[in-house]
């Protein structure tokens, strides 16, 4: 049976939610070769095209992305198919500050606290940079480069030729195959995970504009690079964990399944609203607020706000817990 592109666009009173998808556990391991042509991906549905990273306020991409997830007992699997005429790369150095090519990258935060999360960045030289963020930058980080992923598989398959300006290709395609026994380091929670269990998850693509000069492709000077994701941030910046995707795990066949919208996800929006209503009183007050009303929130209603000899404390109760959110940005249930 084969399975068509399939994301679930979750919307609520306030907008577009994070997008949701199912990631099939598959009863053969996948060869990471880069081509996604192994039998396992053949019936797993793609995710949405990418978007600009700022959503419906930017235009649609010019070259189409999607990506497919998969999982076993050992390796959370992630693929991605680029569209892409002029195939280029130039970091060949593990750990290079891989963005300042094109590239394709993910993002993963098991427990969706926003705290303790992961990301991958890798080019179409299969040069990959791998890094551990304690908290997001926004927060005071700091990013850890000396994280490393033992036993990450990782492959890039070119369709045409690299850093040939004379040709048109027609795009390149990752496989990364990640082990769960890396993951559960920082999961707080089972790894691999259980039937229906959900993590948060984004994807962005990296896309600089070029023109050929003398043979060679050069960055189109005075501009900024493109950022291309499956479920948009609304803002340019990827380190917004509650602004990424969620992936629930299955063991049933594919396509078997429906996502489920998390019921506590408008619970933990609206803590996130007085994060930000903070962090915007702080900027001007040089100060935390100690009432809600002094952060002019569109829905206060049955949020407590209390200090802490950190800063400050919000929660709220939602249909399944009782959530918390605090100045650091992190996000707890009881």
């Amino acid at each position: 049976m084969m399975v068509c592109a399939l994301s679930f666009l979750m919307l609520s009173a306030d907008g577009p939610q994070p997008l949701g998808h199912v990631a099939y556990k598959v009863g053969t391991p996948i060869v990471v070769d880069g081509k996604l042509d192994d039998l396992a991906w053949r019936d797993l549905p793609w995710t949405a095209e990418f978007v600009d990273i700022e959503g419906d306020l930017r235009p649609r991409p010019r070259f189409r992305t999607r990506a497919k997830m998969a999982w076993d007992d050992r390796y959370f699997y992630v693929a991605a198919e680029m569209e892409e005429p002029h195939v280029w790369a130039t970091l060949t150095k593990h750990d290079s500050v891989i963005f300042h090519d094109n590239d394709f990258e993910v993002f993963i935060d098991p427990n969706g606290d926003n705290h303790e999360y992961y990301e991958i960045e890798i080019n179409a030289l299969n040069t990959e940079w791998d890094l551990f963020l304690p908290k997001p930058y926004r927060d005071g980080g700091p990013a850890r480069d000396d994280w490393e992923v033992p036993g990450l598989l990782k492959a890039v398959h070119i369709d045409g030729s690299i850093n040939d300006p004379g040709d048109t290709d027609k795009g390149w395609s990752v496989e990364l195959a990640i082990p769960w026994e890396v993951l559960k380091e920082h999961a707080h929670r089972a790894a691999p995970p259980r039937h229906g269990d959900q993590w948060r998850v984004n994807f962005s693509r990296v896309e600089w504009a070029t023109i050929i000069k003398d043979g060679k492709y050069l960055k189109v000077e005075g501009t900024k690079e493109d950022n291309w994701v499956w479920s948009p941030q609304g803002v340019i910046d990827m380190h917004r964990p509650e602004k990424w995707g969620f992936v629930q795990f299955s063991t049933n066949n594919p396509g078997d399944d429906a996502f489920r919208r998390d019921p506590d996800g408008p619970t933990r929006d609206r803590l996130m609203a007085v994060y930000h209503a903070q962090k915007a009183h702080f900027e001007q007050h040089k100060r935390w607020a100690d009432r809600l009303d002094d952060l002019k929130l569109a829905q206060p209603q049955g949020i407590s706000l209390k200090a802490t000899s950190g800063g400050w404390e919000a929660s709220l109760k939602g249909p399944s817990h009782t959530w918390r959110v605090r100045q650091d940005s992190k996000l707890e249930s009881d």
